[in-house]
């Protein structure tokens, strides 16, 4: 199947928003006897790639697994070498993903990124804000347990302040909290590398989200091997803790 085709639109309608653990960049790398960095200079332009294909398959939210809050324990040279990384793709794609039509925004804790960064990652933003074509997403210090933390300290507040009863609190109230307010819940996740962990990503929004666990390391990652996932996805019964009726 080319990915543009369309020979089950159901399949295609229905993983509208796929996020993505992009793991085994450093493996890759290693297998080969090359320094981790280059796996890492490789996984970006596996993402140039699948950013592209994306929107031929049916995918209008796209959200990336980048670089975690546990991230910072690796060494310094790989923390350092992934920001620039960052910030090179940031540059270099910038014009590209606003001709393509890109919205690019990210998510997590951005107070211990580079101010370089920062700045990059608000002004990329601020550019392809109106865009629609696909929505793309990465997740940089990012952590599902800190992004809960900082939500129920928003919330406390508010409630020690007294502007908001505890009692009133639901789950849409959670979510308009949380880095991910103006998105949808993700329909997929997919991990890559063989691991079967979800390594704090997305917890809240992905509680009925499908998942798919791939062998394969992401700079080997491919269109075709996404569109076969999503393809799959279509088939799968998504009751939501509910029932279907025969």
């Amino acid at each position: 199947m080319g990915l543009g085709d369309k020979t089950d639109p159901k399949a295609l309608r229905c993983a509208e928003h796929v996020a993505i653990i992009m793991d085994g960049n450093g493996r890759w790398a290693t297998n080969r006897g090359w320094p981790r960095l280059v796996g890492h200079r490789k996984g970006a332009e596996r993402v140039k790639e699948i950013v592209r294909c994306a929107p031929d398959i049916g995918i209008r939210w796209l959200t990336i697994y980048a670089f975690s809050t546990e991230n910072w324990k690796r060494s310094t040279e790989e923390v350092l070498g992934l920001m620039s990384i960052f910030a090179r793709y940031i540059e270099r794609e910038a014009d590209r993903l606003a001709a393509e039509g890109v919205r690019m925004r990210f998510i997590g804790d951005r107070s211990k990124l580079d101010a370089k960064l920062q700045r990059l990652m608000a002004g990329i933003e601020t550019r392809t804000s109106g865009l629609t074509r696909l929505n793309l997403t990465v997740a940089i210090n990012y952590g599902g347990r800190d992004e809960v933390a900082r939500m129920v300290r928003s919330l406390a507040a508010d409630a020690a302040a007294g502007k908001l009863d505890p009692a009133t609190i639901t789950d849409a109230m959670i979510s308009a909290r949380l880095d991910t307010a103006d998105l949808p819940d993700p329909d997929l996740v997919i991990r890559t590398s063989g691991e079967t962990r979800t390594s704090n990503f997305l917890p809240w929004q992905a509680a009925y989200a499908e998942y798919e666990f791939t062998e394969t390391l992401w700079p080997d990652f491919t269109p075709a091997e996404l569109a076969a996932i999503v393809a799959r996805f279509g088939n799968r019964e998504r009751r939501f803790g509910g029932v279907v009726s025969a």
